[in-house]
C-alpha cells in the first residue's frame, strides 16, 4: 500500500505548478465580466477625445440614434481588434444603411486619440468602403470611463505583472436615450443579432440577456505569440483529468492486489 500511497501523492503534486500559484493571485475570470440588467441607464454628456482629438460625448455621437458600444484596447496585443472586425463586418452586413452609431470606447486612460485613430486605421483596411461616419472612437480620463462601464455593469481589471488588461469580448446595444437594451456576446455579433438588438433599441424596447457566453480579452504573450492563458486553463483541465484517471487505476490495482493477497491465505 505504501507504493501506492507515494504514487497518488506525485500524482496529485502535478496539479500545482507555478500557474496555478500565479492564477491564484490574479484570476482574470472572476475580475472581469459583465454583470448589468438590461434597462441600465447610461450616462450620456461625460466628455471623451474621439479620434481626431476634438471634446465629444455619447449624446453628441449619437444624434438620437441607437448606439453600439464596444469597450476595448485601441493598443490591444490580443483580440480587440478581431472583435472590431467581427463587429464591422455585421455592420457591413445589415440590409440597409444602419440608423445607428458605433463607438469603439477605450478601457485604458492612458491611450491617446492617436491611438483611437488607429482603431478606426484597422477598420478602414478591414472594409473596402472605409468606415463612414457612424464610426468613432474615444478615449478618456479613469473617472468617465469607470462611470460608463460601471453603470454598464462591464468589469475589468489590470494585471500589473503582464501590463495587461482582463475584459470581456462583448459589444453594448443602447437606446437613444442611454439605456442597455442588450449585450451581444463574443468574437463576431451575427448580422441577425445586432439587427435585431438595434430594431429593440430603436423601439427603446428592453430585450433579454441573451446568451452569456464570456470570452475573455487577456494574456497574449508576445514572445510565443499565443494565448497563454488559454493554453494553461486546457492543460491545467487535462492535467486534472489524467490525474483523476490514473488515481482511479491505482485505486483498482490495489485492490486487485489485496484480493490476490486475501486469495493466497
Amino acid at each position: 500500500m505504501r507504493r501506492w500511497t507515494g504514487l497518488l501523492i506525485m500524482l496529485f503534486a502535478i496539479g500545482v505548478t507555478p500557474s496555478t500559484v500565479r492564477a491564484a493571485s490574479f484570476d482574470p475570470f472572476d475580475a472581469a465580466g459583465i454583470d448589468s440588467e438590461p434597462g441600465a441607464q447610461i450616462p450620456l454628456d461625460l466628455t471623451f477625445q474621439d479620434e481626431t482629438g476634438r471634446t465629444a460625448s455619447l449624446r453628441s455621437l449619437g444624434g438620437g440614434r441607437p448606439i453600439v458600444l464596444a469597450p476595448v484596447l485601441h493598443k490591444c496585443p490580443n483580440i480587440c481588434g478581431v472583435t472590431l472586425g467581427g463587429l464591422a463586418d455585421a455592420v457591413v452586413s445589415q440590409p440597409r444603411d444602419p440608423d445607428f452609431v458605433v463607438v469603439a470606447l477605450s478601457i485604458d486612460p492612458h491611450e491617446t486619440p492617436r491611438d483611437a485613430a488607429a482603431s478606426l486605421s484597422a477598420l478602414a483596411a478591414r472594409q473596402a468602403d472605409g468606415p463612414s461616419r457612424s464610426y468613432h472612437a474615444l478615449v478618456g480620463t479613469a473617472e468617465a470611463v469607470e462611470s460608463i462601464t460601471g453603470s454598464l455593469g462591464y468589469r475589468y481589471a489590470y494585471d500589473p505583472e503582464l501590463g495587461q488588461f482582463a475584459h470581456a469580448a462583448a459589444v453594448a446595444v443602447l437606446s437613444s436615450e442611454g439605456r442597455l437594451v442588450r449585450w451581444v456576446y463574443g468574437l463576431a455579433p451575427t448580422s441577425d443579432e445586432l439587427r435585431d438588438a438595434i430594431a429593440s433599441a430603436q423601439k427603446n424596447r428592453v430585450g433579454g440577456l441573451g446568451e452569456r457566453l464570456i470570452l475573455l480579452c487577456y494574456h497574449y504573450d508576445p514572445r510565443t505569440g499565443r494565448y497563454t492563458l488559454l493554453i494553461n486553463r486546457l492543460v491545467q483541465m487535462a492535467g486534472t483529468a489524467t490525474v483523476l484517471i490514473l488515481a482511479a487505476a491505482v485505486v483498482v490495482l490495489w485492490r486487485r492486489e489485496r484480493a490476490v493477497r486475501s486469495g493466497g491465505q
